[in-house]
This record gives structure tokens, sequence and C-alpha cells, in this order.
């Protein structure tokens, strides 16, 4: 297990707020060298700066992590300057919600090409480097994290894109950790899913590109319902990205898979697995607060 961060590369992406920044800071903190990768250009200065600041090596890279090219650039741009990474954190994301058939081809192209295809390149690009270090040093270690979500452990309604990239996270993420089980003790894997936690999320259409933008297309209502729900429930989260960065770091010192900031929402997936289980119909998610949902049904009914 990889436990002992002074002097050993990270590398970030969506390092420039949230989940990503908190942990270049706890990293530069531990003395780790440190490659930023980030779409917005003047958050990425900004932590870039401040990692400087702080006594860390840092490499800044601007990134689409949705581009195969870009993190195959970035890849090779790491191994130049540091060498193989010995923690590799795909956590790039963005948020969309609302039902799931008024979702357009870009909405699609938009939250897949980040939320999985990023983490795809960024398990494709950096593993295999990984895996040759591992060879070539008995002693070396490493260890990959994964930012999923809960909402790829359950299915709320009205963000159902969301939930289907966060999903194919996980199944990536325990595919991985079983993979590399196969070939070497050298190199972990784990998966991050918080629950709400105030971060960027829920405002990342900041950073949508142009080609994959609604220009022409208002948002529904169910859209403008669940960016408003949205935006509640991640603003008024109680754990902070700092705490769950702590987390992240503590987990892959433990070698541990699962990263949870909210473990008491785990009775929500519980009862996922027991309606699979039992083969009853997808439980009532607002069984416990008929109010909330009795107030969505009668906002998204009202619209027909």
């Amino acid at each position: 297990m990889l436990n002992d961060f002074k002097n050993k590369t990270a590398v970030l992406t969506g390092a420039g707020s949230g989940f990503g920044l908190e942990c270049a800071r706890i990293g530069a903190r531990l003395g780790m060298n440190l490659v930023l990768a980030e779409v917005q250009q003047d958050a990425l200065d900004r932590a870039a700066q401040e990692m400087r600041d702080a006594g860390a090596q840092v490499l800044p890279f601007l990134l689409d992590v949705s581009s195969a090219a870009q993190v195959e650039a970035l890849g090779q741009a790491t191994l130049e300057r540091f060498g193989a990474p010995h923690l590799v954190f795909n956590n790039a994301g963005v948020g969309a919600g609302g039902l799931i058939w008024e979702n357009t081809l870009q909405d699609w192209e938009w939250v897949l090409g980040v939320n999985l295809m990023g983490v795809a390149h960024g398990v494709r690009v950096f593993t295999p480097m990984m895996l040759q270090a591992a060879a070539a040093d008995p002693a070396w270690r490493g260890h990959i994290v994964n930012t999923a979500s809960m909402a790829g452990l359950v299915n709320a309604p009205n963000m159902g894109i969301y939930n289907v990239s966060k999903h194919a996270v996980v199944s990536l993420s325990e595919t991985l950790y079983q993979d590399l089980a196969l070939v070497t003790d050298q190199i972990g894997a784990s998966v991050l899913c918080p629950f709400f936690v105030p971060t960027g999320i829920s405002q990342s259409q900041r950073n949508r590109p142009q080609q994959l933008s609604n220009a022409d297309a208002k948002p529904t209502r169910s859209q403008l319902i669940n960016q408003a729900m949205s935006d509640k429930a991640v603003g008024s989260g109680k754990v902070t990205a700092a705490e769950v960065a702590q987390k992240v770091f503590d987990a892959v010192a433990a070698n541990q898979f699962y990263i949870l900031s909210h473990p008491q929402a785990l009775v929500s997936v519980q009862t996922r697995i027991e309606d699979i289980m039992l083969v009853r119909n997808p439980t009532d998610p607002f069984a416990s607060k008929p109010k909330i949902g009795a107030d969505l049904r009668a906002a998204l009914r009202a619209s027909n």
C-alpha cells in the first residue's frame, strides 16, 4: 500500500476546485510533486501558485479530460517531468439532470465524456506506466482513486444522466481493483463516493464546451427543478471538501477501496440491493421524506 507520500508524485484532475484542490493541498503538505490538471485556466493558475508557495514541485496542465489526446499528452508530460506517478486521482466531473428522456445528445456526450471517459482515459494512460514502474522496483507502490458519487450506488430520480455516468465509474473502479489484483500487489485502487458536499459541481455548466452546449434550447422544467435542488443540497452540505480529501489520503494509506463522505447514506444502498435480491420493484426514494416526493411530483406534473 502507498502510505509514504513524501517525494512521491500525484496526478490530480479537476485540481482547481473541490476535492482536487483540497487533495493537492494535502499533497503539498506531505511533500509530494503535484501534476495539476484543470479545464479552467484561472483556477489552474491559482492552484499552481498556491502549491508552489507551499513548497511543492508543480506541473500545471490545462486539460479537458474527455479528450483522449489531451490525457495522453498529460501522461507524457508527467512521465518526462517526474516519472510514473504514484497517486492518480481521476477526479474531474460535471453535473446535469432532469428527466432522463429530456437530456439532449449534447448533454449525454458532455456528461459521459467528462465523468466516464475522463476516468477511462486516466486509467488507460496511467496504469501501464505505473505497472512498468512497479515491475522495475519491488519497493514501488502506487494507487489510483476514481471519483464517482453516491449517485453511483443509488438511483435518485430526475438526475438520471449523472446517475448513469457515476454507476459506470463505480463499475470501472471495482473492475480495475480486481484486474490490478490479478497482476500486481504493488498498485491499489479506490472509488470515492461523496454525497452532498459543497464543491463547484452544481455550477459545472461554466466549463461546458461550446460545441456541446444547448444554446438553442431552454432548460426544461425538470432540469430547472433539478438545478435548484442540487444547488440547495450541495450548498448546505455539512461535510467539507477538505474533510473528504483527508478521507481520500487515509483510504489510500489503508488500501481501502470504498471511500464514503456520508456512511449514513448507505441505508439507501442497502435498500436498493434488497430490491434486487428480493426481485421487488424499486423502493420509493422519498418514503422517509414524503413531502419532498409529493412536492416534486406536483411540480413535474404541473408542467404536463
